[in-house]
């Protein structure tokens, strides 16, 4: 039987704010103030991080710091091949973004042979590439790395070698090539894009549910919906982006709020539903930044009344 194993990596170097490597620890604290031991009842380890990078000369304009990046999510990566291929069910609390290249790396290392759905749940579509990215943070490119996609059709900037080559091995953890197809991903509120981004989506004809849609259509003809349309893959990893949650209704906890996001029990439906087909594998919450909340630590405690409900979730199905 598979169990619980906590992964924490404190990794923000991908961020464009500071502040996110102290949000697994902000949603700790939230669980002590609730009272909760949560932390106490699964065993864990923690990623090592190169957060003190943050101090050093940047190069890679286009691709900030992508070298401790890259080591990073490669460490990442690895810390969940071994505990899939050990029977852990591993959740991840991450502080960037950037983090799930690691995590969907180390997932089809140890499935190589399986075919992996991503589901994002995110304001963000995170599929610039280094040479689309108009701001160099990577937590903007997991994605693309992910897919292997660099959309140079929309080539906005003379990327360095250096880079180039960092950028290729990002694109190449765990196991060569692509991890996931295009058709295999599926965004949930996603509503902060740029040019590239909105191309590469619909060249991709990647498919979007927004917050309006599943309002307006109805949570279980969306959820239904897009379940069938991962009916191919064997599992899936649902990577939750606390953005995605609507940051004047929750707080601004978060290094990139955007209005008009989901509610937390929206949040909870869509990972219960896919929990629930038995394909989920993994699961991450990323991007909890309280050196940036405006209502004390909500959003970490939002974050891990959810890590809690999506946790009881998946004991119930292991």
């Amino acid at each position: 039987m598979k169990t619980i194993k906590l992964i924490k990596n404190r990794s923000d170097l991908g961020a464009g704010t500071r502040g996110s490597d102290m949000g697994v620890d902000a949603i700790e604290i939230a669980a002590i103030n609730k009272n909760d031991d949560y932390f106490n009842c699964y065993p864990f380890e923690d990623i090592e991080t190169e957060n003190e990078t943050i101090y050093d000369k940047e190069n890679n304009s286009f691709a900030k710091r992508i070298g401790s990046v890259y080591r990073v999510c490669t460490r990442l990566c690895n810390s969940i091949t071994k505990n899939l291929t050990n029977n852990k069910f591993p959740i991840v609390l991450s502080g960037d973004h950037s983090s799930a290249l690691g995590t969907i790396s180390g997932i089809k290392a140890a499935y190589p042979n399986k075919r992996l759905g991503v589901i994002w749940i995110d304001a963000h579509a995170d599929i610039h590439s280094p040479y689309t990215s108009p701001s160099g943070n990577i937590h903007g490119m997991p994605l693309a790395a992910a897919l292997n996609d660099d959309n140079l059709e929309y080539k906005i900037n003379n990327v360095i070698p250096e880079t180039e080559v960092f950028w290729d091995k990002m694109k190449n953890i765990g196991i060569k090539g692509p991890k996931v197809l295009h058709e295999d991903v599926i965004y949930f509120g996603v509503r902060d894009t740029e040019a590239p981004e909105e191309f590469a989506i619909k060249q991709n004809n990647i498919r979007n549910y927004t917050v309006s849609e599943m309002r307006y259509r109805g949570y279980d003809v969306c959820l239904n919906e897009a379940i069938e349309k991962l009916d191919n893959c064997e599992i899936i990893y649902i990577s939750f982006d606390v953005d995605s949650m609507d940051c004047d209704l929750i707080s601004k906890g978060t290094g990139t709020p955007v209005s008009k996001g989901f509610d937390q029990h929206e949040i909870e439906t869509i990972i219960k539903a896919f929990v629930n087909t038995d394909k989920v594998v993994c699961f991450e919450v990323v991007e909890v930044n309280p050196t940036l909340d405006n209502k004390g630590n909500v959003m970490a405690e939002t974050a891990f009344d959810v890590l809690k409900v999506t946790t009881n979730a998946i004991i119930n199905r292991l």
